[in-house]
């Protein structure tokens, strides 16, 4: 007879079918005394019964023990037994898979050998098919996949339990092609299939590499339809299915055909919504469930919390907490208690997570990763790790990966080790070193430290990276600023993930949200808007791009790219917006000199419920920084705490000294800093105040702002530089080159001015006065024609620019050179008439550049974006978006 189904994969063994020889196995068969029994049994379960009649017949007894069983009264059906063998009394094919069943309900595997040498004994081992699957499913819930084959292989006549026994251990056991395998053989040797079958059938394929599993899930699905079979076990176990191998258009089709929708269908499909992170879907689908009159249980909310921990629905989230405290499900459930201090955790609610956590009586060990791990990623260091010694020392629980992957950050920032590698050492210590999750903490560490490339040797010796591995690295990278390395990073993982494809990995490397809020500010930073553009395109297409972690990245990504209209119009599709959301606009208002619209956000935020944050008014501030809103800028910074409830930070007041004396205002700006309470970091204010000095060449406050803040920061190159510019704009080019002088002795490097362009699928780097690009003779000559040409239009070098005492033809010369001159100019060369052009720079531009870059707008004819460290730049035709006021 040929299989209704087709499987065509190579299999771990030898032969098909399976290779069911009948020799005996001997270790089954080795002499076990009646007395030998009872005194294991004994030990374990206690004496057998002091006082034992025989004044009951043998059926009594076996009644008794299934009555036991029955009534889950386990070990007394044990010591029953151990009764009916002192007394004679033989037990029947009706006793042992009672019995059988008690003991692999207990899991004692010792046990369960002496009662199956009892079993071949009596005389049950080969002709009796309910003894032998209750033997099956002994051995399989004791973990011994050797001993559920062989005595699977004994069985004279199998019928359907026998083969879903041995279909459902080969599945406990992850044999998932071998559990397809049994279900052909089963098919050839005419046995029916029951819904049971196809349930455990379903559940390998949903394991099975793709595409292979999703093609044999679809031919299950069509053999249960061919059969008729289609009830509710089924149709759970195919949106299961489909949902894990994130099919869930055909989740959804079955849902919507099926009408007999119960508890556990609904929950089957929010599973598989929140794993595939459709976070919004999944609520539609729970309104639905509830509107329905569906109620939901413990396992419906601890599915559902996941996507309010994710869109930081905290609200909901709370309404599931009470729903959850008025049916029982935090009592009987403790992974609703895990889930809803991770949800509170990731809401920033870390005290009400404690407060879960508190509350639970069944403490496993879900529970306390959730909590460390909340602790961990709020950085409540000290916190994280007494409560990891707690659950150790008082709760007697040992640690596993999920916790040493919180462990570790929190043992980095706290100092908890006196060097942060001996972390490594302490993890190879408890021998996990080697597992996926505990490297990918190891990788995160070294990045946050700095060092890139031991995270990077980590990453090259691991044997099973996973999307989170990637994720790490790439991370890492992002991080390290290395961005460049982290796009290569993910154009490999994409070339991995169709390669997997091809050859039917089970591992998925799919960019995933995680993926994509962490490789979108490399975008940014690069300026790599055909890359971003790119991104954004895969979000779209795999329903990421409404997500708001990711939302708020693409906003982020296309303002920093210059594409301002474009960042708004993703911001207005992010279905829920959070403070995060809603602090990129206002930023990104603030970089492009919109200073009107940011504080216009800033209302929009408040009448829509969403409370500001410290960074939402350092965005604030910036803006009006940009634009010179010096009143409203104080305005609000004045009224911070009475109308929005944020206490000004050190950082708020050093952007306020940014706002005066970027107005020119720098004696009030200097006397601000005075008013700074003193424990907090003047750092910030001080650079604020030399860098203003700088823009209006005030020599005496500047040399105090550089005093104070080599003080503070001695090892930063900016503050030196920033005071010899002060004193070279003087003209008194001997203090300039005393502070040079004391920078290199200090051992300090002055950052080279760098500008950047993306170009096809690269991005150009320019470095001042470099000549390392293979473009760079023509991009001169060129620029020399353009200079004669600016300067018939009127454009005179600013040659104040140049602040090193050499002759004004060479600083002329100097000022050809700029990093930003020489990527406008590739820009312009290497791409078509009208096209915009988009330059970023790592400094400030100077006013030379910004001079003539409006020169060079004009005589093109293009519009000319300019990124520099402080904002944008929008030239055309001669101006700039800034008024000249930067």
């Amino acid at each position: 007879m040929s299989c209704p189904l087709s499987f065509t994969f190579s299999l771990p063994f030898p032969s098909q079918p399976l290779p069911f020889s009948r020799h005996k196995p001997s270790y089954l068969l080795r002499a076990t005394s009646t007395s030998a029994t009872e005194d294991v049994a004994s030990a374990v379960y206690g004496a057998p019964s002091k006082i034992i009649t025989q004044s009951h017949s043998p059926e009594w007894w076996i009644d008794l023990l299934r009555s036991k069983v029955r009534s889950n009264l386990l070990r007394e059906a044990v010591l029953t037994y151990i009764d009916m063998i002192v007394l004679g009394i033989k037990p029947d094919n009706f006793a042992f898979p009672a019995l059988l069943k008690a003991v692999a309900d207990l899991q004692d595997m010792d046990l369960g050998k002496q009662i199956h040498a009892h079993v071949y004994k009596f005389g049950y081992g080969v002709d009796s098919v309910t003894v032998a699957n209750t033997l099956v499913n002994l051995y399989r819930k004791c973990g011994d996949f050797g001993a559920v084959y062989k005595v699977f292989d004994r069985i004279s006549e199998r019928n359907q339990v026998s083969w879903n026994s041995l279909i459902s251990s080969l599945c406990s056991f992850e044999k998932w092609e071998m559990a397809l395998e049994a279900f052909r053989c089963m098919l050839d040797e005419n046995v029916e299939p029951s819904s049971f079958t196809l349930v455990s059938v379903a559940l390998a394929c949903s394991n099975l590499p793709m595409p292979e599993g999703l093609l044999m899930g679809k031919q299950v699905h069509a053999y249960s339809l061919r059969k008729g079979d289609l009830n509710s076990f089924i149709i759970n176990t195919l949106v299961a299915m489909y949902g894990k191998m994130g099919k869930l258009a055909f989740s959804k089709v079955l849902l919507g055909s099926f009408e007999g929708r119960d508890l556990v269908t609904w929950n089957t499909v929010l599973s598989s919504l929140c794993q595939n992170e459709q976070f919004l879907e999944a609520f539609e689908y729970l309104r639905e469930m509830v509107l329905k009159g569906v109620e939901p249980d413990g396992f419906t909310i601890s599915s559902v919390l996941p996507a309010c921990s994710h869109l930081e629905m905290l609200r909901t989230g709370k309404e599931l907490h009470a729903y959850a405290l008025k049916n029982g499900s935090l009592d009987e459930n403790s992974f609703v208690g895990s889930a809803l201090v991770d949800m509170y955790c990731n809401c920033k609610q870390v005290l009400s997570g404690r407060r879960v956590f508190d509350g639970m009586f069944d403490r496993k060990i879900g529970l306390w990763n959730a909590m460390i791990t909340g602790y961990a990623q709020n950085e409540y260091d000290e916190e994280a790790l007494l409560l990891f010694i707690e659950m150790e020392e008082s709760a007697g629980l040992l640690a596993n990966s999920t916790t040493m992957a919180g462990v570790v950050p929190a043992c980095v920032r706290s100092g908890a080790f006196s060097k942060k590698e001996a972390i490594h050492g302490f993890v190879v210590k408890r021998g996990l070193d080697r597992d996926r999750f505990v490297q990918n903490a190891l990788m995160d560490m070294y990045s946050r430290l700095g060092k890139i490339d031991i995270a990077k040797r980590i990453f090259g010796k691991m044997e099973d990276r996973d999307l989170v591995t990637w994720n790490t690295i790439i991370t890492g990278y992002v991080f390290s600023e290395h961005h460049e390395d982290a796009l290569l990073m993910l154009h490999k993982m994409q070339i991995l993930e169709r390669k997997a494809s091809e050859r039917a990995s089970r591992v998925s490397l799919k960019p995933n949200s995680i993926t994509l809020m962490t490789i979108l500010p490399s975008c940014a930073a690069l300026s790599a808007l055909a890359k971003g553009k790119e991104i954004h395109a895969y979000a779209i297409k795999n329903n990421l791009a409404t997500d708001v972690a990711v939302g708020s990245a693409l906003v982020d990504m296309y303002a920093k790219c210059g594409c301002l209209q474009m960042s708004r119009k993703v911001f207005d599709q992010i279905p829920i917006r959070n403070v995060i959301t809603w602090n990129v606009i206002i930023m990104a208002y603030g970089m492009h000199g919109n200073s009107q619209d940011a504080i216009d956000m800033l209302r929009m935020m408040m009448v829509q419920g969403v409370k500001p944050n410290e960074v939402t008014f350092i965005s604030v501030f910036a803006a009006c920084s940009h634009s010179g809103m010096v009143n409203e800028g104080l305005r609000i910074f004045y009224n911070m705490k009475k109308d929005y409830g944020v206490e000004p930070s050190s950082d708020h007041y050093a952007c306020v000294v940014d706002l005066l004396g970027r107005a020119g205002r720098v004696k009030e700006a200097h006397q601000l800093i005075n008013l700074i309470p003193r424990n907090f970091d003047k750092a910030g204010a001080w650079s604020s105040l030399l860098g203003a000095c700088r823009i209006h060449n005030n020599l005496e406050i500047g040399e105090i702002a550089a005093q104070n803040l080599i003080q503070l920061e001695p090892n930063v190159a900016s503050h030196y530089v920033l005071l010899a510019n002060i004193y070279s704009s003087a003209g008194l080019w001997d203090k300039a080159t005393e502070v040079r002088r004391n920078m290199k002795a200090q051992g300090v490097r002055k950052e080279p001015g760098c500008s950047w362009i993306e170009h096809g699928d690269e991005v150009h780097k320019f470095v001042a006065g470099d000549s390392s690009h293979p473009q760079s003779e023509k991009l001169r000559g060129y620029l020399e024609t353009l200079w004669e040409r600016m300067r018939k239009e009127g454009y005179v070098p600013d040659t104040s620019c140049v602040l090193h005492n050499v002759e004004e033809d060479e600083k002329e010369i100097l000022l050809c050179g700029h990093s930003e001159k020489l990527a406008i100019a590739f820009g312009i060369l290497n791409t078509s008439p009208g096209t915009i052009i988009r330059v970023a720079k790592n400094l400030r531009v100077c006013n030379d550049c910004h001079l003539a870059t409006k020169f060079i707008s004009k005589i093109v004819d293009r519009e000319i974006i300019l990124r520099d460290v402080r904002r944008f730049h929008h030239f055309k035709n001669g101006t700039c978006s800034c008024g000249d006021y930067w």
